[in-house]
């Protein structure tokens, strides 16, 4: 997937600000605020939206690394061994199509209502979307590659370090793409219960208790943003740890 191109963002941004403009004007309701609206309620709430979004980010990202850090190390040793492979694939392939957050009222019950639930649903969500294209890099890396490092005495360990995590990068990276909108769309639904803390709570209580319509298209704003920042977070580490990619 290219790496995005702030410029392009911005003029993309600014093409769908004046459209929603124009339809906020024409509609003229209630549950359309223009965008100069939402940003003063962005204004106007904005220590509380800092401290629902500063909520919302440590558990979204304590998620990804928690899915990263449990889920890179299994995809690997899957790809690196076809015994665990077999072993394992099956169960993969029975858990992976299953909608995970069918099982957040049963997780609420184990873990509580606190953090650890919500983080513990979107991590079991991003560990699959993580593992499955991790192991297929793994298990596609060409045996020439792997023959000229094992040519050189290089054991098991060594193959890990230099030659798989540094293959996997490319495909860890672009799983961490995909699972970033979805991490933002369970962290929202998981928010709206249980909680007093988080976007997901603030973009509900305005919505149903409040009926402040600007006050949720800000909290909606901001959850976009934090996704957005993900996003771009994502795209530096590619260019950091992937410089070849970029390579004239």
């Amino acid at each position: 997937m290219a790496v995005m191109r702030r410029r392009d963002v911005l003029i993309t941004t600014l093409i769908f600000l004046l459209i929603w403009q124009v339809l906020a004007g024409v509609i003229r309701r209630d549950i359309l605020p223009a965008p100069t609206q939402v940003v003063e309620a962005m204004a106007t709430y904005a220590g509380e939206l800092g401290r629902h979004a500063l909520a919302s980010a440590l558990r979204v990202v304590v998620s990804i690394l928690i899915a990263v850090v449990l889920a890179v190390p299994a995809g690997l040793a899957m790809g690196q061994m076809p015994r665990l492979n077999r072993l394992f694939a099956p169960l993969v392939y029975l858990v992976y199509p299953i909608p995970k957050i069918v099982f957040f009222p049963i997780i609420l019950l184990f873990a509580g209502a606190g953090d650890v639930s919500k983080v513990l649903i979107i991590v079991l969500i991003l560990f699959f979307q993580i593992l499955v294209p991790v192991r297929d890099d793994a298990i596609g890396l060409r045996p020439e590659l792997l023959n000229s490092v094992k040519s050189l005495g290089a054991g098991r360990r060594a193959l890990f370090r230099f030659v798989y995590v540094p293959a996997s990068l490319p495909a860890v990276l672009t799983a961490l793409r995909l699972s970033i909108g979805t991490a933002i769309a369970v962290l929202y639904l998981t928010e709206t219960t249980a909680t007093l803390h988080g976007l997901g709570y603030f973009i509900y209580y305005t919505a149903s208790t409040l009926f402040d319509y600007a006050a949720t298209y800000a909290g909606a704003v901001v959850m976009g943003l934090l996704g957005l920042g993900l996003y771009f977070l994502i795209d530096g580490l590619e260019r950091r740890l992937c410089p070849w990619k970029f390579a004239a």
